[in-house]
């Protein structure tokens, strides 16, 4: 720096400090300090309510499953979330608090996590997952569902691209599937047992849990993380404390059926779909070829770690609803001027057992 463009601080009294300028001095009027914050205070919970509309229990007909979902916005297609392995739907609660202003949003509880409740919470196999959604849109919707665009995180994309390639569901209009790969989650499931017992296992309250969710890298935006860590975890009455609430440690027998084939499913669905990747271009062989050819669109989204939609909401949502707009995705489907839809010819769940 250029010393001579600094102007000297004259000292108090003297005629330099009423210049001809009128330039107001650096400490002519001190700003406030703000409160220093205690760590309870940084890292409080904060309440579903600020960002969805209200939430909800699923009951399933003939069954003893209840998923919990939040919702939010009145017009528009469906966005239907699906969070990843350990998350919650409240995974994307800072996203649907800018969605809704433009499309509807649903975020479910997964089987064995968040405030579902099922009769076997640690069956994730990816036919149980695939039922589950199948049958919580079958409830809400009946035989009318609305458009409905598919986004699945981690896990969850997995769930997704499943769903979709079943192809039993005629009002299904796009595909957002983040930051999953096959060839990359199947090269990493030898080492999840390790992360997963890795991890910090107990906590004195929520806060400490959000704090160590933020301080060890997995979210990096706190107040994502306030309001979707707490919704990850169960009070153990034996221990005292806070634990996690997904078992995922016991379902590994699962694992490989999430991910096996992922590519090729994700290509034939017959719906406009978008990858997102977290940081850097990983594609597979049949990923990469299919990306040659068009079949899909693909943005790596830079300073985000695995959680996208947590870590950067404001971008994660401008991409969904661009992809909505780019593909003319409306309440009824993908519309186009002069054409009218036709009616469904079956039941959109026919297929889905």
């Amino acid at each position: 720096m250029d010393p001579s463009n600094l102007t000297s601080v004259a000292e108090e009294g003297s005629e330099e400090t009423h210049n001809s300028h009128n330039l107001p001095s650096a400490f002519s009027s001190a700003p406030t300090r703000p409160p220093i914050q205690t760590s309870s205070q940084k890292y409080a919970p904060s309440d579903w309510s600020d960002y969805f509309d209200q939430e909800d229990d699923i009951q399933i007909p003939d069954s003893d499953d209840v998923f919990h979902v939040y919702m939010a916005g009145t017009e528009g297609p469906v966005i239907f979330c699906l969070h990843g392995g350990g998350y919650s739907g409240l995974s994307f609660a800072l996203a649907a608090s800018k969605i809704k202003e433009k499309a509807r949003i649903v975020a479910m509880d997964l089987r064995g996590h968040g405030k579902t409740s099922t009769q076997n919470d640690v069956d994730l196999s990816i036919e149980r997952l695939c039922s589950d959604v199948f049958s919580v849109l079958k409830t809400m919707y009946g035989d009318a569902p609305p458009a409905i665009v598919l986004v699945g995180h981690s896990m969850g994309g997995a769930v997704a691209v499943h769903v979709a390639a079943k192809k039993s569901l005629p009002s299904l209009a796009g595909l957002v599937v983040v930051d999953v790969v096959e060839g990359t989650a199947m090269a990493s499931l030898i080492h999840m047992q390790k992360i997963l017992s890795n991890r910090m296992q107990h906590f004195s309250t929520p806060e400490k849990a959000i704090e160590w969710s933020i301080k060890s890298g997995s979210l990096r935006n706190i107040d994502s993380a306030c309001v979707s860590i707490p919704s990850t975890l169960r009070y153990d009455e034996s221990k005292k404390c806070y634990t996690h609430r997904a078992r995922l440690e016991e379902t590994e027998q699962f694992w490989r059926g999430w991910y096996e084939g992922l590519s090729e499913k994700f290509l034939s669905s017959p719906v406009p779909k978008i990858l997102l990747l977290a940081g850097t271009d990983r594609l597979d062989r049949t990923l990469t070829i299919g990306q040659m050819q068009g079949k899909f669109q693909m943005v790596v989204v830079r300073h985000t770690g695995h959680a996208i939609q947590e870590d950067v909401p404001d971008e994660f949502v401008t991409l969904v609803l661009n992809f909505i707009s780019h593909n003319r995705i409306g309440p009824h489907g993908i519309e186009i001027p002069g054409l009218r839809r036709p009616p469904q010819s079956k039941p959109y769940w026919s297929d889905a057992k």
